[in-house]
């Protein structure tokens, strides 16, 4: 059975009457509108995609029916949980945010699916870390139930490009800033009545390719604008959910560095860059999230394509990323351009700036 937007408002209002929207540095409202900042982003994406791409061009793209459905029925769950998260904000007295304005570099089907599929797991990364922020247990449930449908949709989209949908035990959260950083490579400007959210952009991490790579390899990291790269003791940590997976890292000056893939980490993995070897919070994260997949492809590819791979942008991503979505260049701005049957080369660029840095608004 799905949600009517009556049953959907009456479940927000429900959602309002549990309790006070608390009231802390980061409080529920914050919350919510964190995460009705990436549902719009989310559902924006999709619209956009849904509009320049039609059934016909996922078909020739080796996307068999159902798989256009299924699609639409995922900008549908997108757009609900916009509607839902602003019902709920007005309903407990709060200003929900209003969607801004996206750069969404796709610019064919390939490089729409790969983007798609990193957005939802750095959605589901996204909901698991801002859960232990979530005072009321009510909205806790609610964002819970979001989180999961996110990660049915990150499985989906894994599967069919040809990734292990369910690449570890353990997904990986991320917190407040760290989604920032991300999300903030698709923002060009929001509305000027978006209230100001508590989060800052790190700078960004960059990588040299985003193919998916294996433990026990190399990936270079260039660190963006406004690295200190007179900063020293500097380590690489992989995000998990049990902590830091500490890498070995060696410096090659300029803010570029080479990291060594450790052990316990696997599928969609973030990682930063911190100020010495024992935490990687807010306080000590110098750069980064960068999105690394690690292992290898599958045969589960719809259409049976199994070799639908990102490769290495056509040419080094150099941009210089400001911590402001309304002052990035355009020019900077990393290009996906999937090739049928490939899904191409801009998640380079999408993970090679610090991935979608962490939306000061997702």
């Amino acid at each position: 059975m799905r949600f009517t937007n009556i049953a959907l408002t009456g479940a927000a209002i429900s959602l309002a009457n549990a309790g006070p929207v608390s009231k802390r540095a980061i409080s529920d409202a914050d919350v919510l509108n964190y995460a009705l900042t990436l549902e719009h982003l989310e559902a924006s994406f999709y619209a956009e995609g849904l509009k320049n791409y039609t059934q016909e061009d996922f078909v020739k793209a080796g996307m068999k029916d159902p798989f256009y459905a299924n699609l639409k029925e995922v900008a549908s769950d997108e757009k609900k949980h916009v509607d839902f998260l602003t019902s709920a904000l007005k309903a407990a007295g709060a200003s929900p945010v209003a969607a801004c304005t996206y750069n969404f570099p796709s610019t064919d089907v390939g490089g729409f699916l790969a983007l798609a599929s990193v957005l939802e797991g750095v959605g589901v990364s996204a909901y698991l870390g801002a859960a232990a922020s979530i005072m009321s247990d009510t909205y806790l449930t609610a964002a819970g139930s979001i989180l999961t449908t996110e990660a049915r949709h990150s499985a989906y989209l894994r599967a069919t490009l040809g990734e292990v949908p369910f690449a570890q035990a353990f997904d990986n959260p991320l917190g407040f800033n760290e989604v920032y950083t991300i999300a903030s490579l698709f923002i060009a400007s929001c509305p000027s009545s978006n209230g100001a959210l508590s989060i800052k952009a790190f700078p960004s991490l960059m990588m040299s390719s985003m193919d998916a790579v294996m433990t026990g390899s190399n990936v270079q990291l260039m660190a963006g604008s406004g690295f200190d790269t007179s900063t020293s003791d500097i380590a690489a940590a992989f995000i998990t959910v049990t902590g830091p997976v500490w890498a070995p890292l060696e410096s090659m000056g300029d803010g570029k560095f080479t990291v060594t893939v450790p052990k316990g980490v696997a599928g969609q993995s973030y990682v930063v860059l911190a100020k010495g070897n024992k935490q990687a919070t807010d306080d000590n994260i110098v750069a980064g999230p960068a999105i690394v997949e690690i292992g290898k492809k599958t045969a589960m590819g719809m259409d049976g394509k199994k070799n639908m791979t990102i490769p290495s942008p056509s040419k080094s991503i150099t941009g210089s990323w400001s911590s402001s979505p309304a002052t990035r260049s355009p020019s900077t701005t990393p290009v996906y351009d999937g090739a049928a049957q490939k899904v191409s080369a801009g998640i380079v660029g999408i993970v090679a700036a610090g991935l979608f840095g962490a939306m000061g608004l997702i």
